[in-house]
């Protein structure tokens, strides 16, 4: 990956190599061969992150580097099963002491109701316990908007979905869901961390069989590719902080009372506090997310094992074009057209857009990189997969019997396309 020179006034031809540069959607030229101006921050292309325009391009700039050093390091190195990192147990040792602290604040707020009572000490202990209350561990719950699918309902796709897991080495989920975002997203909810594997139909039904089978393998890898997001003991880091932060952010409420000198130096304080906190909620962040990025590297690698390459490749190019191909689903779906009609305006939007697919895959490494994504580049997830051991699959799944599971579905789809056709 490159370093940006010093930008000539003409972008036709490559200040390195000089090649003929490439572009599509409006991007700034970069060379397609040695990839020289890639790493260019745009800012009308991103959404702020920090919201200064300097800090914004340094961190870009940093999680370029970073983004490529991990590619590097990743790309000729087994991704079988997961390891022990330096993110990961900066996370968990974070987690664990947050916790620690959460607990004791609690122990404190009891001790001090209980001490002596009634006592003025129940004031700070009443306080003491609401912030223990509030900065306590999310531990989530099913998509109430989500509609859950039991195996009487759907015994193709739980067949399916046993199938892939026991070829990944994954356990199957406890809980299975649709919606209708063009997406799909595997984690674990509530104190019994139960497993909830979530399909979002409308990408779902654009897939053909294959591809059915790799979304599925990544999405069940999550399950064993020891992804931190979804460790119970892990999850206070991703959280807490900025919980405490939001607690002590200055509200302007009524003031009767009380001097102006003494809210202007609460406020100081309070604002102190915030930048304190959010910094460290930021630095937690991006330790941990650089550790999740690796895991969804062998989540992809997973889906190879039992998609086979060429369809956990084609899935990635579909994930690729989300944009194309979620504008035409929609259009079908407003015209009052089913599944096999999202399907087929998928296709021809594939097969007008593949041979611009290389240079898309480029221009995702510029656009997606952050400090703050949980996933790689798709443009360097398509690299990895190409770059390793080409894989057979392990679940076939016939034209036949993804119709079959469709078949099942038709009262969900029917939901979701009135969805897509009243959303914009």
């Amino acid at each position: 990956m490159s370093t940006t020179a010093a930008a000539p006034t003409d972008l036709s031809r490559c200040a390195r190599c000089a090649t003929a540069t490439v572009t599509v959607n409006g991007a700034t030229p970069w060379c397609p061969a040695c990839e020289w101006n890639l790493d260019l921050f745009e800012p009308a292309r991103r959404t702020p992150e920090l919201g200064w325009r300097w800090a914004d391009r340094r961190i870009h700039r940093i999680a370029y580097r970073l983004t490529g050093r991990q590619f590097a390091e990743l790309v000729g190195r087994s991704l079988d099963r997961p390891r022990i990192s330096a993110a990961r147990i900066v996370t968990v040792t974070a987690s664990v002491l947050l916790l620690v602290g959460i607990v004791a604040l609690a122990v404190l707020g009891v001790w001090l109701v209980t001490y002596s009572f009634p006592a003025p000490a129940i004031v700070p202990g009443v306080a003491a316990l609401g912030l223990a209350v509030a900065l306590r561990p999310r531990f989530g719950r099913p998509d109430p908007h989500a509609d859950i699918l039991t195996p009487e309902q759907a015994p193709a796709l739980h067949r399916l979905i046993e199938q892939v897991a026991a070829a990944v080495g994954a356990p199957a989920p406890h809980i299975v869901q649709v919606e209708d975002t063009f997406n799909a997203y595997a984690t674990s909810v509530g104190l019994r961390h139960r497993r909830v594997l979530c399909l979002g139909l409308p990408l779902w039904g654009v897939l053909r069989p294959q591809e059915r089978v790799a979304l599925l393998g990544h999405e069940l890898g999550h399950f064993v590719n020891g992804d931190v997001r979804r460790s119970l003991l892990t999850q206070p880091a991703f959280t807490t902080l900025a919980s405490a932060a939001d607690l002590v952010r200055p509200h302007h409420g009524s003031t009767d009372g009380v001097s102006p000198f003494v809210m202007m130096a609460v406020r100081v304080v309070q604002a102190m506090a915030v930048r304190v906190l959010l910094a460290a909620h930021v630095l937690l962040v991006w330790v941990g997310l650089r550790d999740t990025q690796r895991a969804e590297y062998l989540a992809d690698e997973l889906a190879a094992t039992a998609a086979g390459s060429t369809a956990a490749v084609d899935l990635h190019e579909v994930i690729l074009l989300t944009d194309s191909i979620e504008l035409v689903v929609r259009r079908e779906a407003r015209a009052g057209r089913g599944v096999a009609h999202w399907r087929a305006a998928a296709d021809e939007a594939r097969t007008a857009l593949r041979p611009g697919i290389g240079v898309r895959g480029q221009l995702s490494i510029r656009d997606e990189v952050s400090l703050f994504a949980s996933h790689p580049p798709v443009g360097m997830r398509l690299r990895m997969l190409r770059g390793r051991t080409w894989r057979t699959s392990a679940v076939g799944l016939t034209e036949t019997e993804s119709a079959g599971i469709d078949a099942e579905l038709v009262k969900e789809y029917e939901r979701v396309r009135r969805v897509l056709a009243w959303s914009h």
